[in-house]
């Protein structure tokens, strides 16, 4: 019992295509919590492991890797965009892969609190193995703007990605703690800052 009440806090943080939550999550690291990539970890994984790699390419072809044997993004991206059955494969061959990983890796952990950082929170239902939830929301037309400055993509390029995610609004009712990022970087530091603090004071102390 003792082991268990000194078990870190886990919060999962999540937002959409050009919500920031990239930059929170650096914002939480600096402050002195431990952050888990789940997406950068996922991608490092499709290259790392064997198991997961033969699985991809099951179910994708070899073509899934390039002539190099790197598992090809693009190609990838093409496919599953274009079919939602081969996207849910691929979710389900990287999920379980990339929760392995988070284990051992929070079983390295000390701080009081971590954070879990994934696109897919409450569409893979990762809240449900959270102790709470932390959203990174933005309006939409912010969110296209920074993703085409950042990426090179037309409007309805990056239009059609938001459409294939899961509403913000849907989101909104789902997170237990929400950050609006229509801000400065500044004042997003405050922002995230005063979150912190609040899930501190409500989940930690």
């Amino acid at each position: 019992m003792e082991e268990q009440a000194e078990r870190p806090k886990l919060i999962g943080l999540t937002g959409g295509i050009g919500s920031g939550k990239t930059t929170v999550a650096r914002i939480i690291e600096d402050n002195g919590f431990p952050v888990y990539f789940s997406d950068i970890r996922a991608k490092n994984l499709v290259n790392e492991n064997e198991f997961l790699r033969e699985e991809i390419k099951g179910f994708l072809g070899e073509k899934a890797y390039d002539e190099n044997g790197k598992y090809d993004t693009k190609y990838v991206s093409a496919k599953v965009f274009a079919d939602s059955q081969l996207l849910e494969k691929l979710n389900n061959a990287i999920h379980p892969a990339v929760k392995l990983d988070f284990e051992n890796w929070r079983s390295l952990q000390t701080a009081p609190m971590i954070f879990k950082e994934t696109a897919l929170l409450f569409e893979l239902g990762i809240d449900k193995e959270c102790d709470a939830s932390l959203l990174v929301t933005a309006e939409d037309n912010m969110r296209i703007k920074r993703v085409m400055d950042r990426d090179g993509k037309t409007y309805r390029e990056v239009e059609n990605i938001l459409e294939k995610q899961m509403p913000e609004k849907d989101k909104i009712k789902k997170a237990d703690y929400v950050i609006y990022n229509n801000m400065t970087l500044e004042n997003l530091q405050e922002a995230t800052e005063e979150v912190l603090n609040k899930i501190l004071k409500e989940m930690v102390s």
